[in-house]
């Protein structure tokens, strides 16, 4: 095994703290060339497509007609986000300006020095990049926050599994922290109610609040799995915050892939069915979804308009997410503050400088014993 050398690194160093803030990702392009290996990356995660006894067959279904079909109509999709500033995919973009806005809350807080670097856990920058920076940077302690407020093993476990292969090659491993989930955390519930409440403060109250998050298999959900539990935690407190009636609000799933049962109720489904029921004044929001994408700016914000407008809803409105708010920056510094405690060393300036003097005083030693 040969494990990577820590090659920046200095007896007698100050050790610095980072914070890696990672996301889904996208791919570099909305192109079918891009988006074949990102989708190939994707939905190769046995975290995401967990497969069947015989891995054999889902292969050749992933590459024999998945990967030969699906990156094209996916490029046509990106294309319709992709962001003219940048360039790029509004996921990325959001990202590095939520990077910013929490480093200028966390850093000032912090006696020690601290480094910030973003990873996607498909495409580019990757997790294991990102992790490789703050490393370079003489980061000896790193807490990871996966922007995911809800906990799920397609994310937030597959998230510390990318985490744990890039480290399984190095020589020195810091200590690690990580954060799984923050469904209840009021700062977030508090920026998503004012979210909600501008919007509406300029829009009206609609007849129905629906929030979407994004589903999984329902198996999944049978065999262990929290995120559909947390994903109603989120929103049962979200509600209590707005003062919303269990019948002015409607949680439901959405991106549903395959033909197996999905975590209901489906949010295409309830589009379709909304209008048919009386209710043709809806607004919805992804409460999910740390920064808008392709699942919301295209999926809710076109297609399931379109599904409810066509099944005669009247006014359909699109609840952005919280992206770089200032209070969601608040919230997430916070977040990290609470568990970086016991982190934030004021550095003995007097004990770092007899540190430095032993280290190099046995560096001269050892080159004496075995020559340079």
């Amino acid at each position: 095994m040969h494990y990577k050398t820590y090659t920046n690194y200095q007896h007698g160093d100050a050790a610095k703290i980072g914070v890696l803030i990672t996301n889904l990702g996208t791919p570099d392009a909305p192109t079918k060339e891009a988006l074949k290996p990102y989708l190939k990356e994707f939905l190769s995660d046995p975290r995401v497509v967990e497969p069947p006894p015989a891995r054999w067959l889902w292969k050749l279904i992933l590459n024999g007609i998945i990967l030969n079909t699906r990156p094209a109509k996916s490029a046509e999709a990106y294309k319709t986000v992709w962001d003219s500033e940048g360039p790029g995919a509004p996921l990325l973009n959001i990202s590095k300006r939520q990077i910013d806005a929490i480093a200028s809350y966390v850093k000032p807080k912090i006696n020690t020095e601290i480094e910030f670097e973003l990873g996607m856990r498909y495409g580019n920058p990757s997790i294991g990049s990102a992790l490789q920076k703050l490393q370079a940077k003489g980061c000896q302690k790193i807490l990871v926050l996966p922007l995911y407020p809800q906990y799920a093993g397609a994310t937030t476990a597959s998230t510390f599994d990318a985490v744990n292969e890039e480290l399984k090659d190095w020589r020195w491993v810091p200590e690690m922290r990580t954060i799984s989930q923050y469904a209840r955390h009021p700062g977030y519930i508090d920026a998503l109610a004012n979210s909600i409440k501008e919007y509406q403060a300029e829009h009206g109250k609609p007849d129905l609040l629906v929030m979407s998050y994004h589903g999984i298999p329902q198996r999944y959900w049978d065999n262990g799995d929290s995120y559909p539990c947390q994903c109603h935690l989120t929103s049962r407190l979200l509600a209590e915050k707005l003062g919303l009636s269990k019948e002015q609000y409607k949680v439901t799933f959405q991106s549903r892939f395959g033909k197996e049962p999905w975590v209901q109720p489906y949010t295409d489904a309830t589009m379709m069915a909304l209008p048919k029921n009386g209710v043709k004044n809806i607004q919805v929001i992804c409460p999910g979804f740390s920064a808008d994408c392709l699942e919301t700016i295209e999926e809710i914000g076109e297609e399931n308009r379109e599904y409810f407008e066509e099944a005669g809803g009247e006014k359909f409105g699109y609840i952005k997410c919280l992206n770089d708010r200032d209070d969601h920056a608040k919230a997430l510094a916070d977040l990290a503050l609470q568990n970086l405690q016991g982190w934030d060393e004021i550095i003995d300036e007097q004990d770092l400088a007899k540190v430095k003097e032993n280290a190099a005083s046995l560096e001269t030693e050892m080159i004496l014993k075995h020559g340079d």
